[in-house]
């Protein structure tokens, strides 16, 4: 407890009176959750102090830090959520009854499952803090879950791997993400985790003890170059996260380049295009293998630059940089954007919907049409939680859609009307299918026919929720 007063002390967003009042959570938390025990035989309280603690860590302010102390106090002890609103506001009221009922509701039958996750991302909608403390929440659950019996291990490790991963990704909150997967991994598949406990650190740090030794060489190139309050680290790559692409590299350690590789942190873009012209003056780049995320960030606001080289003796490494600000979005996502909005001078509401993270409200106005459960899972995962491309109209705006999407899907992204006078499509300044799947980066125009309606062989392939949905109400089709 003492360790979490401490921590909130340098937390720059909680004010004196707010630190009066997360004391004042603590001691009814703890009060309420007395006699309580973890399966570990700790004290219950230690997991909502955890959980504070892990969102004190995120910057976050005083009302999410505070329903993170609580957010288990209605449906463990019974606390009515009045005497919540009486004690610690609306806010904080809003956010804990959000969390009510959440972890009650197991992965299992596909109605509970789906009407949980409709329930936090209607409130996550509606005051983006909640998501934070469900993350938080799963986090200190899943650092502690070997307490538990193999099957719920299992059950819990599957729904943090495909759902809880696969939002903190979507988010931009990069440690969460790799810190998740590593650990659902872990008791999901134990035989490749124990192989890679065997084989992966040994590599790791070959390929550490390398970059220690080429580090000088590179700060001698950035000092000569006059770059100032410059970081230069490394970043070893998650375990789970190496095994994938393992898999895709025939389980050859030598075909994958990154794990272990430098990270160059600096004050300002330009410095950051000026670093890789020096790093590409020292060695040579591979062909294809740089990637410029600064100018065109992934899908989950992720901003940097990489770039691969041969290096000493041959060996190949990878370099990612970027500025200091975008290391934070790196590692803390939407929770990062929450903490520089106008230095808190934006309401919540606004705060959220002015992000980059429009994804979540998008997806609770959807949860309001009449899917089915399955359709609505269905729509999750490929709409929203897939791997993204970005596909540029003729006037250069960036659409973001799921990976094998088509020029219809691209078309009803834009406009019903757009999709449903489809006709034709040219793709990078060519004529192309109207099936062909769209690949990152293309340019897409679509040709549109006063008359025309969408046909139903469409449906063969069109892969977002939403396009197959606007094609289907077209035809009349239920």
């Amino acid at each position: 407890m003492l360790n979490l007063l401490e921590e909130i002390k340098n937390n720059q967003n909680i004010r004196t009176t707010d630190f009066i009042l997360i004391q004042k959570a603590i001691d009814f938390s703890q009060q309420a959750h007395s006699g309580q025990k973890r399966a570990s035989g700790e004290e219950y309280f230690i997991h909502p102090l955890n959980v504070a603690s892990i969102l004190n860590s995120w910057n976050l302010d005083s009302q999410t830090i505070v329903a993170g102390l609580l957010h288990d106090v209605v449906d463990d002890c019974q606390v009515p959520l009045a005497l919540i609103e009486k004690e610690f506001g609306k806010e904080v009221k809003f956010l804990v009854e959000s969390m009510s009922g959440l972890g009650l509701i197991k992965y299992r039958g596909i109605e509970r499952t789906v009407e949980n996750f409709r329930r936090l991302f209607v409130s996550t909608a509606k005051d983006g803090r909640v998501i934070f403390i469900k993350l938080a929440d799963r986090l200190h659950n899943m650092r502690t879950l070997k307490y538990l019996p193999e099957n719920k291990q299992k059950r819990i490790a599957k729904e943090t791997l495909e759902i809880y991963v696969a939002i903190a990704s979507r988010l931009g909150i990069g440690q969460v993400k790799s810190e998740l997967e590593d650990l659902a991994a872990k008791y999901i598949y134990s035989q490749e985790h124990q192989w890679l406990m065997e084989n992966l650190p040994s590599r790791i740090k070959e390929r550490l003890d390398y970059l220690k030794k080429i580090k000088p060489i590179i700060e001698d190139e950035l000092n000569k170059a006059g770059i100032k309050n410059y970081k230069l680290d490394f970043r070893a790559k998650g375990y789970y996260s190496s095994y994938k692409k393992l898999l895709k590299c025939s389980m050859n350690f030598e075909e994958i380049y990154d794990l272990a590789a430098f990270r160059i942190i600096v004050e300002d873009v330009s410095q950051c295009y000026q670093i890789l012209g020096l790093i590409h003056k020292l060695w040579k780049p591979l062909s294809g293998r740089i990637k410029d995320y600064i100018a065109l960030p992934k899908s989950n606001g992720y901003q940097s630059l990489h770039t691969t080289v041969f290096s000493l003796d041959g060996q190949i490494i990878e370099f990612q940089i970027r500025t200091f600000k975008m290391h934070e979005e790196c590692q803390l996502g939407i929770a990062a954007h929450w903490a520089y909005s106008e230095n808190g001078q934006l309401n919540n509401e606004t705060r959220f919907k002015n992000s980059k993270f429009d994804w979540v409200r998008q997806l609770s106005q959807q949860f309001s049409n009449a899917y089915k459960n399955q359709d609505f899972l269905e729509s999750l995962r490929i709409d929203y939680f897939n791997n993204r491309i970005f596909i540029f109209t003729p006037k250069g705006d960036i659409i973001d859609l799921p990976q094998g999407a088509t020029p219809i899907d691209f078309a009803y992204q834009i406009h019903s009307d757009i999709g449903n006078h489809c006709v034709g499509v040219k793709i990078n300044g060519k004529i192309s299918k109207i099936s062909k799947e769209l690949a990152n980066n293309d340019k897409v125009e679509i040709i549109t026919q006063k008359n025309k309606k969408p046909s139903s062989d469409w449906l063969k392939f069109v892969k977002t929720t939403d396009a197959r949905s606007r094609i289907k109400q077209a035809l009349g089709i239920s």
